[in-house]
């Protein structure tokens, strides 16, 4: 079994659980981070190559990010090791029955993930009554349709452009994973005159540099069909992406993808982390030492928790939105101040920024940890 404690701290994580049945073939676990700042939120991700040390590292992402938006939750974060795309009763099947083993465990509540979506979060709600991230029919605020994520990148990424030597309108886009979060993302920087050049997904990379047709490839992957779908463009190969010249380079896809070895590759001038944990911090040093600006994952991207947390506590649309402009664009705009100022990367000042709310929680806790 992995050793994920050997990687805690004085901040988590908390409780780690894992739950298998055999008889149906469910194998999943469960992290709780930190609790001091109120239940743990985070989403179920389902893949076959997950892991207890993914579960655990993005838990702790969940924790920073929900800590630097002021959120009255911590962070946790649960896998489901599966083929997402298995049968839907069978996926039903596991989900259910991982959400009812967890039924007691009220410091942590259920999202949206890699590999499961609204509907998983309906299954879920109706077999413990703890989850976000659910259908309009259910009174939720459908996080994807919306574009949560995507839209907290784009006030992100705005907010950056005054800290860069180039203008947003006419700004080349790239985006590694064309899903919920890098879909939306593009949608909207698309509406603020940014070009579309590149795209990737699990099939190979897209390629176009008089500009992609954002609302027809989203067309496209919402009829299950590929980024190579489209009908104009090069089609290259999946890591080709690292290698498209770009003024902005989005990664939306799954965690270190960018690492001492490719990053290097990489022809941008900032990067807004869509995915949870898609730099490694060679990865981030590097593109310090080389003047690209990185935007930390638990800044840019908490779009989607600020959402799910205000739906949680029964907030409208229209308000969740205005929360994710706001919390975000004030995080970014402190956090690039302060690295700048201090000469530090932007990762050591958001961090900065979250653990001294965690640690004025934790301090205010009975026991003083999580």
């Amino acid at each position: 079994m992995e050793d994920i404690f050997a990687l805690g701290d004085d901040l988590g994580p908390a409780k780690v659980i894992h739950v298998h049945q055999p008889h149906i073939g469910l194998k999943a676990t469960l992290v709780v981070d930190n609790v001091a700042t109120g239940p743990s939120i985070g989403g179920l991700r389902m893949a076959e190559d997950v892991s207890t040390v993914e579960c655990a590292r993005l838990a702790r992402a969940m924790t920073l990010k929900n800590a630097a938006a002021g959120l009255p939750h911590g962070g946790g974060k649960s896998v489901l090791y599966g083929n997402p795309q298995m049968p839907r009763e069978k996926k039903e099947q596991l989900i259910r029955a991982f959400a009812h083993a967890l039924r007691n465990e009220e410091d942590y509540i259920f999202g949206p993930d890699m590999g499961t979506n609204e509907e998983c979060m309906a299954w879920i709600k109706d077999e413990i009554g703890r989850s976000v991230g659910l259908p309009l029919e259910l009174g939720g605020i459908p996080l994807d349709v919306i574009g949560a994520t995507g839209f907290g990148l784009q006030q992100a990424i705005e907010v950056a452009i005054d800290y860069c030597d180039f203008p947003l309108s006419g700004a080349r886009l790239v985006v590694q994973g064309f899903g919920a979060v890098g879909g939306n993302a593009a949608r909207f920087l698309s509406c603020k005159g940014v070009v579309l050049v590149g795209v990737a997904d699990t099939r190979g990379t897209l390629h176009d540099p008089d500009g992609i047709d954002v609302q027809e490839l989203i067309r496209i992957k919402a009829g299950g069909g590929s980024v190579l779908d489209y009908p104009r463009g090069k089609k290259l190969d999946c890591d080709a992406v690292i290698d498209l010249d770009c003024e902005i380079w989005v990664p939306a896809a799954r965690p270190d993808v960018l690492h001492k070895e490719n990053v290097h590759r990489l022809k941008t001038r900032l990067v807004a982390q869509g995915a949870n944990i898609p730099l490694t911090p060679e990865a981030e040093q590097y593109l310090q030492a080389h003047g690209v600006l990185n935007l930390p994952d638990f800044i840019a991207n908490a779009g989607g928790v600020i959402c799910a947390a205000m739906e949680y506590h029964g907030a409208s649309q229209a308000a969740a939105m205005e929360t994710i402009r706001d919390k975000i664009c004030a995080n970014t705009r402190a956090v690039l101040e302060e690295a700048r100022q201090a000469g530090i990367l932007p990762r050591q000042a958001a961090l900065h920024l979250a653990q001294r709310r965690i640690m004025k929680a934790m301090e205010l806790k009975r026991w003083g940890i999580f």
